[in-house]
């Protein structure tokens, strides 16, 4: 039962509720969230959403967890923690999706981040185009900030031919505002936008870093839900998240025959730290 005289200490990292999909492998989903959040020193409270048969190359089943149980989840935490921030990954099902709707309608004062990742769908009721159709209409109207890459982007905004059309597109939706991540590239910049309804306000690049890698968007969208949990604002927060992520990139690990994971630690590495001290 939720105690109304409980407040947290001064020193409690920020709680960041996570809902996502299990990862076997621990590339991305809700592990690499739970890794992204102890990393930056918030308490990661994650909610599953799907659990998945995958390895380091490729999803080969999923299961959508049924969505009472998903709601029984996520209102167990909301009625017992102060969660600060609620980050959304791939919600599973488009039943999944209305829970989450019915979640996020109940707690309005919690702000959202939203990464929507919807290619791994499998069965006709839920395809792709489906289950973008619900997270268009429940979803983003709810969200402070999508962070999406342009493949993404494009499917939310399927009417749209150039990236300013496309944003606009989703913005309509009434989420607050939008990232597009790796809106454009080239041989050494990894570049990306910010957009709100007034239209693009902020864009940011980085150094390209040629690596087939697992988890890169589920990195970034933590990260961003971690920084606003710390305080941040919308723009210091994506700041922070994208060299995080990219630090987390750079350092690399590849733990089986598929892609190289993100090392969400890499400043606990100690063998990286003498590599440097010696150079």
């Amino acid at each position: 039962m939720h105690n109304e005289n409980y407040s947290p200490s001064n020193t409690s990292p920020p709680i960041i509720m996570s809902l996502s999909l299990h990862d076997p492998s621990g590339g991305s989903g809700i592990q690499a969230d739970i890794e992204t959040a102890n990393s930056l020193g918030c308490h990661c409270t994650p909610v599953i959403t799907t659990l998945c048969a995958q390895d380091t190359c490729e999803i080969k089943d999923i299961s959508p967890v049924p969505s009472t149980l998903l709601i029984a989840q996520a209102r167990a935490i909301l009625e017992d923690m102060p969660v600060k921030i609620i980050k959304i990954g791939y919600p599973g099902s488009i039943e999944n999706t209305e829970a989450i709707h019915s979640i996020l309608r109940d707690y309005p004062d919690i702000p959202v981040v939203f990464d929507p990742t919807t290619r791994i769908a499998q069965d006709e009721s839920d395809s792709p185009e489906h289950l973008y159709d619900a997270m268009r209409a429940l979803l983003l109207p709810l969200t402070s900030i999508v962070i999406c890459n342009l493949s993404e982007a494009y499917d939310l905004a399927h009417q749209a031919d150039t990236l300013d059309a496309c944003a606009q597109e989703i913005l309509e939706s009434d989420c607050e505002h939008l990232l597009l991540s790796g809106s454009r590239t080239s041989k050494e910049l990894f570049e990306s936008f910010l957009y709100n309804s007034s239209g693009m306000i902020k864009s940011f690049s980085r150094q390209r870093l040629k690596i087939i890698s697992r988890g890169h968007g589920t990195t970034l969208s933590a990260a961003i839900a971690c920084y606003l949990g710390h305080g941040l604002n919308t723009i210091e927060a994506i700041e922070q998240a994208q060299c995080f992520t990219w630090q987390s990139l750079s350092n690399h690990r590849r733990l089986g025959m598929g892609k190289h994971f993100l090392n969400r630690f890499f400043w606990t590495d100690k063998s990286n730290k003498n590599i440097q001290n010696k150079h």
